[in-house]
């Protein structure tokens, strides 16, 4: 018996000799020449026998089985299939498992399949071996013993529903609840069997967080019929990561349907004022002001469209532009709105402005959504958006516009005797009442009642920057 083969009997995990050999091959090239076969084959041993992961994420696909601890968190079907050289169906079933760190599937074989019908339920912790391999939705463990370990704690849920902080890279067999915050249109594109696939995305809300759905092939025409603001239901969906962030996919065996319940989202937003270039963020706000939508010609000879709005929070304004069907949003003045994912880039004289492209949602807020308080006064923080449309805009400090019309106005007292004649919509209530036009705003003095977001016209004497009104009409 060659030294290989003696270190191979030694070796008390379920690996083939062949597995063994290539593994030492492997290891030897890997070494450069520093380690003959002999020594590579105590490396591999040793590495093979390096004892349990400490944890689910640890685990890695590999040759060597490993030993671990996991809450059962879903239970798939019982599937039975023919195998190619043996006249007995086979039978196999997936379970998801999770600790603190993460989450994994566990296929289960035959016997132990069938059993599991009817042995195991969610919440239950298991000890687990197998063989860890890279499957479909990330590590998979191809299990060959499980046994109950009641005395091992694993904090984690296992609810049916998930909520969307607590989705992890690899879980499978998520039903999710939540509100949806946008859609975008549908794709199609060429597989490489020449063969046409069709994708689309949505992004979903609840009251801990935000995540991109994607759509995939018969489930992609689903998000032309959702409505945004609704709330809807997930179910059989799988965790992937893309660009360093989760995303939850549905394919042919999952489902989405609009259902008939309250769902929250708070968006966790970043002030305009702390806005910098070349971030990709969440803006929320109140409409100021809606431009015309303008088409124009690209590169390629078709033709794009944009609009731009003005969107005011407690800390400042900030114009944003709408790219491709965004343009096409019905948004007015006195609209609370949230922004997801866009991009701060260079703006007009030194400003700076958002943009929403394909990647970006907008979506309507509740009345009344509290934004994130930590970025807010307290005082206007516990009532929200509501209430700095209301009453707290008039005290902004860095909208630039009203602010120089303020400001002019407290440094001279000059009066014309000419009538002068505004037309705008009704941004700011309050004292002063502030009107905006599309291209300048006028800070106003009247005794009328006006409601954000009403389009008034107004007559009277300039007060230096401020018209004294005599007729509102």
């Amino acid at each position: 018996m060659s030294e290989i083969e003696d270190i191979y009997a030694e070796l008390d995990v379920d690996i083939s000799e062949e597995e063994f050999r290539e593994a030492v091959e492997a290891k030897v090239e890997e070494m450069a020449g520093l380690a003959d076969e002999a020594t590579a084959a105590q490396l591999v041993s040793h590495s093979l026998g390096g004892g349990e992961p400490s944890s689910i994420s640890a685990i890695e696909p590999g040759p060597a089985e490993v030993s671990f601890a996991g809450k059962v968190v879903g239970i798939g079907d019982l599937r039975t299939f023919e195998r190619d050289d043996e006249d007995e169906p086979g039978h196999v079933i997936n379970l998801d498992v999770a600790d603190e760190t993460g989450q994994l599937r566990v296929a289960l074989w035959d016997d132990e399949a069938i059993a599991a019908t009817d042995e195991l339920e969610r919440g239950q912790v298991l000890k687990i071996k197998g063989r860890p391999k890279e499957g479909y939705a990330g590590v998979e463990v191809s299990a060959n013993r499980l046994e109950p370990a009641p005395d091992t704690e694993i904090d984690v849920s296992a609810d049916d529903t998930t909520a969307i902080e607590s989705l992890s890279m690899g879980q499978s067999d998520v039903t999710l609840t939540g509100r949806l915050l946008g859609t975008e249109p549908v794709r199609t594109f060429d597989r490489d069997d020449g063969s046409e696939g069709k994708v689309s995305n949505l992004v979903v809300g609840d009251e801990t967080g935000r995540i991109r759905v994607t759509l995939w092939d018969e489930q992609a025409d689903t998000a032309e019929t959702l409505t945004t603001g609704e709330s809807i239901e997930i179910v059989d969906g799988y965790v992937r990561e893309r660009d360093g962030d989760l995303e939850l996919h549905v394919g042919s065996r999952g489902s989405i349907d609009e259902i008939d319940e309250e769902i929250s989202f708070v968006p966790d937003t970043t002030p305009i004022e702390a806005l910098e270039i070349d971030e990709t963020v969440d803006i929320a706000g109140v409409v100021r002001s809606s431009d015309p939508k303008r088409t124009f010609d690209r590169d390629d000879g078709s033709e794009g469209q944009v609009r731009n709005v003005r969107i005011q929070d407690q800390t400042g304004d900030i114009r944003v532009a709408l790219w491709g069907e965004k343009a096409d949003l019905d948004l007015t003045p006195g609209d609370e709105v949230l922004f997801g994912d866009v991009e701060i880039q260079d703006g007009w004289q030194d400003s700076i402005e958002a943009s929403a492209g394909w990647q970006s949602t907008v979506s309507g807020l509740d009345p009344g959504t509290t934004l994130d308080d930590d970025d807010t006064d307290a005082s206007t923080a516990s009532e929200g958006l509501e209430a700095f449309t209301e009453t707290d805009a008039a005290d902004s400090s860095t909208t630039t516009d009203t602010n120089s019309a303020m400001a002019s106005n407290s440094e001279t007292d000059t009066t014309s005797d000419e009538q002068t004649e505004f037309t705008g919509t009704v941004v700011q209530t309050g004292e002063p009442v502030i009107l905006d036009d599309g291209e300048s705003t006028l800070t106003v003095e009247t005794a009328e009642d006006v409601r954000l977001g009403q389009e008034v016209t107004v007559r009277g004497r300039m007060v230096g920057e401020t018209l004294a009104v005599d007729e509102l009409f």
